[in-house]
């Protein structure tokens, strides 16, 4: 069964280029080096960013919440431009 994780995040209109940058920044180290990964896009609305992340396991997303790359990296470099704590969801896909 694959996966889904969504980040939904509340960022400032004037803070969403930045915080594009720290997606395009680790986009490929995600792909690249996250066990599972299969996918990842950034999705633009009116209210809040989201990050739609693809996995090949339920059981990888979760892995990569805990993750170096997300903890100390991602989340690190986002925290200038939140505007509260993030929402974060896992759907299974049959």
């Amino acid at each position: 069964m694959s996966a889904y994780l969504e980040i939904t995040l509340k960022i400032a209109e004037s803070d969403r280029q930045s915080a594009a940058e720290v997606y395009n920044k680790y986009k490929q180290p995600f792909l690249d080096s996250i066990s599972g990964a299969k996918s990842k896009e950034l999705l633009v609305r009116d209210d809040d960013v989201q990050v739609l992340h693809g996995f090949e396991s339920v059981e990888a997303a979760q892995n990569y919440l805990s993750s170096t790359l997300f903890t100390n990296d991602v989340v690190e470099a986002l925290k200038p431009y939140l505007q509260g704590d993030p929402e974060i969801k896992i759907y299974g896909v049959a």
